[in-house]
């Protein structure tokens, strides 16, 4: 009987994964000193099909198509070895991952996952559902990552980095006041959330501090366009139980810029988690650092949710700025009606999106906000 073929692949992976032969200062050291142990180091370094440095190796495993794991390959895993499980959080080089029976292990990542070439700053992120091989009672190594869905990430650095993965829900937390509100940063949210297709709640906390009449004119144009947005405060628990109903049975994340309550937020859903938080800082208006981490959190009225660190900024990533406009639902109905139709919609003659903005039709906000994203801002 003949064994089952194996699928063997070439791919990619990360530039200079081992450390080089020769010392990149020889120069410098020559010049200061020379010692005898100078002639046994190694006089020339190449780059080969077999060397140490090679880009490319045969891996035997699964074409990675269109699954948002950043690899072009998914390595074999033997699976009677391995258990499935989720990745509650990531600490440095490990990981927590809980088994379908609740049960924790702490997981390095396995060393051909972080060799493969990949464009994302992490391998393996908060929400992948992974296969890992028990070590022992508590630890593990995680073998491979199954394909995502739902993914939040954005630019950092030039590399994507996704923050969260396997959700269904962003919810868009905010404040009307301490800190202040930002709708430009969520029209970046928003903007991701459509992008991937996964379903947004704006949530405007801290409403006890400000008329809620001030906030109308916003939540009226967000809810034109579609967008629930939930006008709340966790200080008089005004809309909790409407913010706990939209969390029950769902895959979501929390984010939002730091002092605007996320962890509160979820102390006052599910009373019991004990979530550090912090005060504003009366000296710059803004909020503090207290969440250092995404972490995955299970409700006890079913689903998950995600805490994740304040935001200052949300750079995004691959959005070219002509596809900028198919992600604003007020702006895409004009878009047809421009006379170019590559028109841009910021200086063009005869465009429809900017009459449509000076007839009052469309908010200027918005098309601001719209402008500054086209500009790569």
């Amino acid at each position: 009987m003949t064994k089952p073929k194996k699928n063997k692949i070439r791919t990619d992976f990360r530039k200079n994964r081992v450390s080089r032969q020769r010392e990149t200062d020889l120069t410098r050291r020559f010049q200061h000193e020379v010692t005898d142990a100078d002639a046994d180091l190694v006089q020339s370094e190449s780059v080969s099909g077999k060397g140490a440095l090679t880009r490319r190796r045969t891996v035997v495993g699964d074409v990675a198509e269109n699954d948002d794991t950043g690899f072009a390959v998914h390595p074999e895993v033997d699976l009677s070895v391995c258990r499935s499980g989720t990745v509650l959080a990531v600490y440095g080089l490990e990981s927590v991952v809980e088994t379908e029976d609740g049960k924790p292990f702490r997981c390095v990542t396995r060393r051909l996952l972080k060799t493969l070439a990949t464009d994302q700053r992490h391998v393996v992120v908060v929400g992948d559902r992974v296969w890992f091989r028990p070590q022992g009672e508590n630890d593990g190594s995680i073998e491979r990552i199954a394909p995502r869905h739902g993914v939040l990430s954005r630019m950092s650095r030039g590399r994507q980095h996704v923050i969260v993965s396997n959700i269904d829900q962003i919810m868009i937390v905010s404040s009307a006041a301490e800190p202040v509100l930002k709708p430009h940063l969520i029209d970046r949210l928003l903007l991701n959330a459509e992008k991937v297709s996964i379903r947004p709640v704006i949530c405007i906390n801290k409403i006890d501090l400000v008329d809620p009449a001030d906030l109308q004119p916003l939540v009226g144009i967000y809810g034109q366009m579609g967008y629930e947005v939930i006008l709340m405060s966790v200080e008089t628990d005004q809309n909790v139980d409407l913010v706990r109903h939209r969390l029950k049975g769902c895959q979501s994340v929390l984010t939002g810029q730091s002092g605007v309550g996320k962890s509160s937020l979820l102390n006052a859903v599910s009373p019991g988690l004990n979530l550090p938080i912090r005060a504003v800082s009366h000296d710059t208006h803004k909020g503090r650092h207290t969440t250092t981490s995404a972490r995955l959190i299970r409700l006890s009225m079913g689903g998950y949710v995600v805490d994740t660190p304040g935001i200052r900024q949300f750079g995004l990533w691959d959005i070219e700025p002509n596809e900028v406009v198919n992600f604003f639902r007020d702006l895409r109905p004009y878009i047809d009606f421009c006379r170019f139709p590559n028109c841009t919609h910021s200086h063009e003659a005869d465009c429809a999106v900017k009459y449509a903005v000076a007839d009052g039709k469309l908010d200027a906000r918005r098309y601001e906000s719209y402008c500054q994203l086209l500009d790569g801002d």
